[in-house]
């Protein structure tokens, strides 16, 4: 008796690599993969304001070239090689210009500093990141096994298999397989305001989900952090935040999509860090987020990893997650100013990787030394040029307009350095999208379609009463 297994789990796995998997299980014909240019059925929320339009659907017609191996064309189509960053000699948009020395001084380097403990004293630092209290916390997570989850040794693919065969068999047997509707996915508009959300307590304010300003587009949740297992994530709420039950969280998710908000997981931060370098820790990785997005309902994934990234696996994994999840994933990343000064850096190599899903990368325009911009010149943080001119490299290095926002801090208070005044952040926009507010440099082309903004963090911003985002979150929407 032939076992018909849904075509949505024979893609996952395909993409996973479970290969006998779906070689011997999947029907002739079922098996769709992100490469074939199919496009997921879509939902449209009626109750989205106008502000919040659609964002286009993005499809992905690849296909292998003829006469590679099976081998081969399951993993089509092949990443660049990635060229480290050789300090002292910028590429791709500076590379005829030396980087000056002064610029990658230690003092420098340490100054790029990331989200979570840039606000904090240095004892703060030291008890928040002690290795011993991470270790307990991971010890003593509660594992979640949500129904949709894949199995956990995904990389062998044997509980995967095992996995996919009970759910087969259910349904021969004539087992109850009704689901619940899913609720319709949130898009996000042409031009967003994105915030990062506090799951801890860091002398700012402390808000629930349902209290963020409505001005924001796009709410990342800080953050999900490591597992013992490689490339695994996991999230706890923070009992300071004063939630009486998960469920309750998840309803505020829901009430903010219902709003028209995206609410995505952000993965990693200051403190915490996940390693994805092989075929097992994306799988990990892609497994774990794929259950965190349907335990909660997130609308997708922000990449906030600082302790670095091999583009080519963490590449892998967003392809698996986008797989399970379809066009409608909202996927962002936040990397830092040296991260994005060139196209062969790891985190510039994986946003063009993953460019045909990608929502934005928001650049954090902070706790940042000097920097080269797109023209060669050396442009000094907390300036309108160090905003403009640093993100022309992304926008003439391959990215699209619509995937390119601007980060900077709420408030003087959440970065060590690199504040910018709202207007300075208004200006910067006008700049990019319309050649119009520019500083000394000014761009030869105009990017109407510029994503838009991202600050660190929406807790700073209600600590100073809102006054960042009342700011910028209405000129963001008039942006063309």
């Amino acid at each position: 008796m032939a076992i018909d297994i849904p075509t949505p789990l024979c893609r996952v796995a395909c993409v996973l690599r479970t290969r006998l998997l779906s070689c011997v299980l999947c029907p002739l014909g079922s098996l769709s993969t992100p490469t074939d240019g199919g496009t997921p059925p879509t939902a449209t929320d009626s109750s989205r304001t106008l502000r919040r339009a659609s964002r286009p659907v993005l499809s992905r017609p690849l296909t292998a070239p003829a006469g590679l191996d099976q081998s081969a064309a399951r993993r089509w189509p092949p990443f660049p090689p990635v060229t480290p960053l050789v300090p002292g000699r910028p590429q791709g948009p500076c590379q005829d210009r030396e980087f000056p020395p002064h610029l990658l001084t230690e003092a420098s380097v340490d100054s790029f500093t990331s989200h979570e403990n840039r606000h904090q004293s240095p004892p703060e630092q030291a008890e928040r990141a002690e290795p011993a209290a991470q270790s307990a916390r991971a010890a003593h997570r509660r594992r979640r096994r949500p129904a949709l989850r894949l199995g956990a040794a995904v990389g062998a693919g044997v509980l995967l298999a095992a996995g996919l065969v009970g759910a087969a068999s259910a349904v021969g047997a004539g087992a109850d397989t009704s689901e619940s509707p899913a609720p319709a996915p949130t898009a996000v508009p042409a031009h967003t305001l994105t915030g990062y959300w506090h799951n801890f307590d860091n002398g700012s304010t402390i808000l629930k989900l349902g209290e963020v300003s409505p001005q924001y587009d796009i709410i990342a949740v800080s953050f999900a952090s490591s597992t013992a297992t490689p490339g695994q994530i996991d999230f706890e709420l923070d009992p300071v935040l004063g939630y009486g039950s998960e469920q309750e969280f998840r309803d505020d998710i829901a009430a903010k999509q219902a709003e028209g908000v995206a609410v995505v997981l952000s993965v990693g931060g200051a403190e915490d860090q996940v390693t994805v370098n092989d075929d097992a820790s994306a799988n990990a990785f892609a497994e774990s987020a794929l259950g965190l997005i349907d335990e909660f309902g997130f609308d997708g994934i922000d990449i906030d990893l600082e302790h670095g990234i091999n583009a080519t696996y963490m590449s892998q994994a967003m392809e698996a997650i986008h797989a399970g999840v379809g066009d409608d994933l909202v996927y962002t990343m936040a990397p830092q100013t040296l991260d994005m000064q060139n196209t062969t850096s790891e985190y510039f190599q994986l946003a063009l990787n993953t460019k045909d899903f990608l929502t934005a990368v928001h650049t954090q325009y902070y706790n940042s030394g000097s920097m080269l911009g797109c023209d060669g010149q050396v442009y000094s943080a907390g300036t309108v040029d160090f905003l403009t001119a640093l993100a022309c490299i992304q926008l003439e290095g391959g990215l699209d307009a619509s995937q390119v926002g601007l980060g900077v801090p709420a408030t003087p208070n959440a970065a060590g350095s690199g504040y910018v005044d709202p207007q300075v952040v208004n200006d910067a926009l006008d700049c990019l999208a319309l050649g119009t507010n520019c500083g000394s440099f000014v761009p030869d082309q105009t990017y109407p379609g510029l994503r838009g903004a991202m600050t660190w963090s929406v807790n700073w911003d209600a600590h100073a009463g809102n006054a960042w985002s009342d700011t910028v979150g209405p000129h963001v929407d008039g942006l063309p």
